[in-house]
């Protein structure tokens, strides 16, 4: 058993025991049987026995064929019998040779086939092979990080959906605080049934939240559960808190060079480029002569094992496409304009690479941003609860004012969760604009 499916196999009986799964774990696990990178891997294969096979053009060509041919064709007689080395006088009998008797003839015949000289044609299969098997390999690592990043959000998603389930239940049993408080209010005769039945409808509505809530998790453990692979009802206990993550100390011009240089999608239209001058180099190249080389060994007899004789052959060809009715024109002209949309792609890309990186890092300033008001939100609103709830006790405050300060918590500790859910995912999201997202990246659970 090689060491990853022994990592699988540990980490899924993790997750099945309802183990502490990080988001580290959960990347990587996601990534060892991700359908679609089994897919993507399995076309890099196919593209590199595509190399070793545009390869064997610089190899001859070696065949063997066996047949057996019995007939009384005189032309056919009279030439077996001459490969076979058993002609005699007699055979240029005027009878026998008209008419002969039917005649057998196992034939082997052994040929090689050498291409001496072909323009380039096959340095240009084995180049354009190599160019198709990097494409394929940046559109594996494209898909890797494209399944990174939806773990990334899935997890997270999961995350903020008990954080946000947790603040529910803190407000539930704020409410239910203040139902007693009102209670209390009430019998001492500082309120009316007012404050408390206000206080109900409250507790009755965060409840509710409670409830939704509740619902979310289950829904965003389930998406969980299908990004990893994973039956959606397994159980997990998410061990990565719901924190900021650390601001990148790159500038914003050296993540967009490297993303110009690392992302699979700026590296797939260049080597599409290539790619297309290559095919029409070898378009190019059908114009000039082929010169081969072939020989044949043959050995022919009347019966399997003898009686029969063998000859040789060897010979030199020399082939010139003159003319195919404009088709070699018509495809070098195709080429060409294959090659100018290749480098109008490239041009484009490169632009829209750039924006995705300035987007992403907008994101981010933006989503740290949100993080430092909300966090100042939340503790004000605390501490606004706080002294709302002493005032009401005090008589000194309306419900009013009390459900107000109760609901302005409960909003504010929401989009803190909701911001730092933000940073976190467009922190993630700039290394993916930046090409250099990885299982090992330090933004995954900095």
């Amino acid at each position: 058993m090689g060491r990853k499916s022994f990592f699988l196999i540990l980490l899924a009986a993790q997750v099945r025991a309802q183990d502490a799964l990080s988001v580290r774990d959960a990347v990587r696990l996601a990534v060892e049987q991700n359908k679609s990178i089994q897919a993507t891997v399995a076309g890099s294969k196919a593209a590199e026995a595509q190399i070793a096979a545009a390869r064997g053009g610089y190899l001859p060509k070696l065949n063997y064929t066996e047949s057996f041919t019995r007939s009384n064709n005189p032309v056919f007689v009279f030439s077996s019998l001459l490969t076979q080395h058993l002609f005699t006088e007699q055979n240029f009998q005027v009878g026998p040779l008209n008419r002969p008797d039917f005649l057998n003839n196992f034939q082997s015949q052994v040929t090689v086939d050498q291409v001496l000289y072909d323009a380039g044609q096959t340095k240009h299969a084995v180049r354009a092979a190599e160019l198709r098997h990097d494409l394929s390999g940046e559109e594996d690592r494209r898909t890797r990080m494209e399944v990174i990043a939806g773990v990334v959000r899935a997890y997270y998603g999961a995350v903020l959906s008990a954080e946000s389930l947790q603040t529910a239940r803190e407000a539930v049993r704020s409410a239910e605080a203040d139902l007693q408080r009102a209670s209390t209010v009430r019998s001492a005769g500082m309120s009316t049934d007012v404050d408390v039945l206000s206080i109900r409808v409250h507790l009755a509505g965060v409840k509710e939240q409670e409830i939704r809530r509740a619902a979310d998790l289950d829904v965003a453990r389930a998406a969980l559960n299908e990004v990893l692979g994973l039956p959606l009802d397994a159980p997990h206990k998410l061990s990565t808190p719901l924190q900021p993550a650390r601001m990148p100390d790159t500038a914003l011009a050296d993540l967009e060079r490297q993303a110009a240089e690392n992302r699979p999608e700026a590296r797939a239209v260049e080597l599409a480029a290539r790619l297309a001058r290559t095919e029409q180099q070898a378009a190019r190249g059908s114009l000039l002569p082929e010169v081969g080389f072939h020989g044949a060994f043959e050995a022919d007899r009347q019966r399997f094992v003898d009686r029969g004789g063998a000859n040789w052959l060897a010979s030199f060809s020399l082939r010139w496409n003159l003319f195919n009715g404009q088709s070699d024109k018509a495809r070098i002209q195709a080429a060409g304009f294959s090659v100018r949309r290749a480098e109008a792609e490239q041009e484009r890309a490169g632009s829209g690479i750039r924006l995705e990186v300035r987007r992403a890092w907008a994101d981010l300033r933006a989503a740290q941003e949100r993080i430092e008001v909300a966090r100042a939100s939340v503790a004000e609103a605390q501490e606004s609860l706080r002294i709302t709830q002493n005032r009401y006790a005090a008589g000194l405050s309306t419900v009013t004012d009390l459900l107000r300060t109760e609901t302005a918590l409960l909003e504010s500790k929401t989009r803190y969760l909701a911001a730092v859910h933000d940073q976190r995912i467009a922190a993630t999201m700039l290394e993916l604009a930046a090409g250099t997202l990885s299982p090992d990246s330090e933004v995954i659970d900095r």
